[in-house]
């Protein structure tokens, strides 16, 4: 329901040396040929390979050497039978030459080499469009710029792309109870831990960040965040207010701000506690304030549709299959997400559980990479059984 109701934001020109980790919005063909020309992959000598069909380490064969070509240079030259020319690692291949022997394979006295063995044609040669073929697509809208793209792209001459803007989310907190990181907590109060959580994974995303602040058991408190977050945000993120006790505000605040509940509750575990709305194609995620179930809704129903509004091709985690070393002795009335770490043993993927997997308990996220999943309706979970799972 949330991703189909979210959309990609709009797309900017953006400079190459900016644009890391950022979202392609258009697929991108090869304008030219990379290498654009025939190239020698060593130094070494270029030569034809007929004239070495007879070498050997008994009796070599002596070539003429008549131009020497750097890296960068264009040779003069042509190859004819007889003579060879030095080139650089990089160097245009000569006219007339077909195959390069390295330069430490070669003794040479004067302007003469000796070659000690026969070379197939093409051997030692990189083709133009070896790398790259003209017309050929090379990223597709979508796909995030990494090192690999970023240098494909410069190979090409494309230096400003055309990306999707960067996401503006807008953070908030709920609850009385709830004081600055680096307040001073007093009896009764804890540590808005959700705020820097969720900042560091938006982040790392490439998502920008913007900081509402904290809303108190209040109703028109949390309608001021939703309407500040919504007149500047792409979407909004709560954590907070969204249980069934009396000062849970949030769903009613969400309603008279205007916003269309979309669905509230998952049958999940952590996690179960949440509300998700829309308002004029913006997504508001209100989710528990349990760190750790705040956490886990947010990989499995928010960031789907975080990627989505990103322009990302992929939305969804793809699932995988793991070995869960250690069992998980609980049973599961409903579906249940277990964080921990992804290992390779014995050439087989396995997760190692966290310490705690309760709803309150954060310290356990520390350096989770994998979430497993264990069905709805599921008893206990022996060690090494094979479940689903996702990565984050």
């Amino acid at each position: 329901m949330l991703l189909a109701a979210v959309s990609p934001v709009e797309m900017e020109r953006v400079s190459l040396d900016r644009c890391a980790g950022r979202i392609l919005a258009k697929d991108l063909q090869a304008l030219e040929n990379v290498p654009a020309f025939d190239r020698s992959p060593y130094d070494g000598y270029a030569m034809r390979s007929t004239d070495t069909l007879k070498a050997s380490e008994d009796s070599p064969v002596i070539l003429r050497v008549i131009e020497d070509v750097p890296a960068g240079s264009v040779p003069e030259a042509a190859v004819k039978e007889g003579v060879a020319i030095k080139v650089a690692t990089g160097a245009p291949m000569p006219q007339g030459a077909d195959t390069v022997v390295k330069f430490e394979l070669i003794r040479r006295c004067g302007n003469s080499i000796s070659v000690y063995h026969p070379m197939a044609s093409g051997e030692n040669v990189i083709k133009a469009g070896e790398d790259i073929r003209r017309g050929r697509t090379l990223l597709r809208s979508g796909e995030a710029v990494d090192p690999g793209a970023a240098g494909v792209l410069a190979s090409q001459g494309i230096i400003r792309p055309f990306v999707y803007r960067r996401l503006r989310v807008g953070l908030f907190s709920i609850g009385n109870e709830l004081v600055d990181a680096e307040g001073t907590v007093i009896p009764g109060k804890i540590r808005d831990s959700n705020r820097h959580m969720l900042e560091v994974a938006l982040k790392s995303m490439g998502c920008e960040c913007v900081y509402l602040g904290v809303a108190g058991d209040s109703i028109d408190d949390i309608i001021r965040l939703f309407k500040a977050g919504l007149a500047e945000c792409d979407a909004v993120i709560s954590t907070g207010g969204v249980s069934v006790g009396d000062y849970d505000l949030t769903p009613e605040a969400m309603e008279r701000t205007g916003i269309e509940m979309l669905f509230r509750g998952a049958k999940i575990k952590p996690g179960m506690s949440c509300a998700y709305g829309l308002y004029n194609g913006k997504p508001v995620c209100c989710l528990s304030g349990n760190p750790a179930s705040a956490l886990t809704n947010f990989y499995a129903i928010t960031l789907p549709a975080i990627r989505k509004m990103m322009g990302c091709r992929e939305v969804v985690s793809p699932e995988i299959s793991i070995t869960l070393c250690d069992g998980f002795r609980k049973k599961s009335p409903t579906t249940r997400l277990l964080r921990g770490k992804l290992e390779l043993i014995d050439g087989m993927a396995c997760m190692k559980l966290s310490a705690d997997q309760g709803n309150v308990i954060l310290s356990s996220a520390i350096g989770c990479n994998v979430m497993a999943i264990i069905p709805a309706g599921s008893g206990p979970v022996k060690p090494g059984s094979r479940v689903g799972a996702f990565l984050l």
